[in-house]
């Protein structure tokens, strides 16, 4: 029977190599993460202004159909309405009352950014 020998000379690798991959693993990480936040920044903001976008046309529909000009929120968000779901992606509050040729301002994305759409 052959039996292996622990000789450090054969093979395998010594702490300092496995010390110095981790810290490049550790620098590439530290590059990588604010690329993919500034990423998922771009992509809540992309949503949120999606959601205005059909907010927005959801309240010309509404303000078309019944008049008026200014609608709730709630008349326009629901199963039955012109929105199924109004789902928030970052946090964000939604404004209650649409006023026609006003510009919707959503606050709250985030917890620290505003996004207006319209006019």
């Amino acid at each position: 029977m052959h039996t292996r020998s622990l000789n450090p000379a054969e093979g395998g690798f010594t702490l300092v190599e496995i010390m110095i991959v981790v810290v490049i693993i550790g620098l590439l990480a530290a590059m990588a993460i604010p690329g993919f936040q500034r990423v998922r920044v771009a992509s809540q903001d992309k949503a949120v202004l999606n959601n205005a976008r059909q907010l927005s046309g959801a309240a010309d529909q509404y303000l078309m159909e019944y008049g008026g000009s200014t609608v709730s929120l709630t008349n326009l968000v629901g199963p039955t309405n012109y929105v199924k779901v109004l789902n928030a992606v970052a946090n964000e509050t939604y404004p209650i009352n649409f006023t026609a040729g006003v510009t919707i301002t959503i606050s709250g994305v985030g917890n620290a950014r505003t996004i207006t759409y319209g006019l």
